[in-house]
C-alpha cells in the first residue's frame, strides 16, 4: 500500500480579490512538481467567489471537470447551449472532448459561493462535448458513501469518461465503514470538506487530502462529524 497525504495548510493559494482559491494540485501560477496529480485526477481547487463574480467565458478540451457546490449557488452557460444553476447537493460534470466554451459564475450578489472544481484525464480523447447534472439527496449519505460520479452509465451519479467513481459521506462522530475500490489498478484521493477523520489510521482534519493506492480497500472512521469526499481514479 501506498500514501500520500497533502494537509490543508500545504496547498497551493492564491486571492484575486473576486476569487479566493486553494490549489491541492499544481494549477495557474501554484507549480509544485511533486504535486502534479493524483493518477487520473488532475485538479481538486477549492474556490471561493464573490457575490455575483465568476469565470468569464473560456476553453476547455479532453477533459473531465466536475463541479461540487459546498455552499452558495453556481451559474453556468456553455457552447452546448446549456445554462443552468448548480446548488449544494447537485453534482456537474462536463466531458470537454473536442472543445467547449463555457462561464460560470455566483449566481447570488449578497453571498459568497464555495464550489470544489475537479479535473480528471479522460479515458477517451476527442470525444463528442457532454454536460450532465444531478441533484443528490443529502440524507442518502448520512453514515454512507453515496455515489455521485460512476464510470459505468446505468449506475448512480453522474457518468464520467474515465474508470472512475467518486462517492460523498456526511459521517457522524464515531461512525466507521470500509471503501472498496471497484477498479484494479485505481486509488482513491480522500478529501475531507468537513471535520475529522481517520482514514487507514491517517488522522486528517478540515480540507486535508489523502491518497491510497495499491490496496484492494480503506478504512474510514469519523473523529467528529465530518463530510467527506472519496475520489477513487485510474492511478496509471
Amino acid at each position: 500500500m501506498n500514501t500520500v497525504l497533502h494537509k490543508a495548510n500545504t496547498r497551493g493559494h492564491a486571492n484575486h480579490g473576486w476569487l479566493d482559491t486553494n490549489h491541492t494540485f499544481s494549477f495557474a501560477n501554484y507549480y509544485d512538481p511533486s504535486r502534479m496529480n493524483f493518477g487520473a485526477l488532475r485538479v481538486l481547487n477549492d474556490d471561493f467567489v464573490d457575490g455575483g463574480m465568476g469565470f468569464g467565458r473560456h476553453p476547455h478540451d479532453n477533459m473531465e471537470i466536475i463541479s461540487i457546490p459546498i455552499e452558495g449557488d453556481l451559474e453556468h452557460k456553455d457552447s452546448m447551449g446549456n445554462v443552468a444553476v448548480i446548488k449544494q447537493n447537485d453534482v456537474q460534470i462536463m466531458s470537454a472532448g473536442t472543445g467547449i466554451y463555457h462561464s460560470e459564475y455566483n449566481k447570488n450578489k449578497d453571498s459568497k459561493v464555495n464550489f470544489l472544481q475537479i479535473w480528471v484525464f479522460p479515458k477517451q480523447r476527442n470525444i463528442q462535448p457532454r454536460y450532465d447534472q444531478r441533484t443528490f439527496n443529502p440524507q442518502d449519505r448520512v453514515n454512507k458513501l453515496q455515489q455521485v460520479v460512476s464510470a459505468r452509465q446505468d449506475d448512480e451519479g453522474v457518468w464520467i469518461n474515465q474508470d472512475a467513481y467518486f462517492h460523498l459521506g456526511n459521517l457522524k462522530q464515531g461512525f466507521s465503514t470500509e471503501y472498496a475500490i471497484r477498479e484494479k489498478g485505481n486509488g482513491v484521493y480522500a478529501f475531507v470538506i468537513k471535520g475529522d477523520v481517520t482514514i487507514n489510521n491517517q488522522s486528517l482534519n478540515k480540507r486535508d487530502g489523502f491518497g491510497v493506492w495499491d490496496t484492494d480497500k480503506i478504512s474510514i472512521k469519523a473523529d467528529s462529524d465530518a463530510e467527506l469526499l472519496l475520489m477513487e481514479v485510474p492511478m496509471e
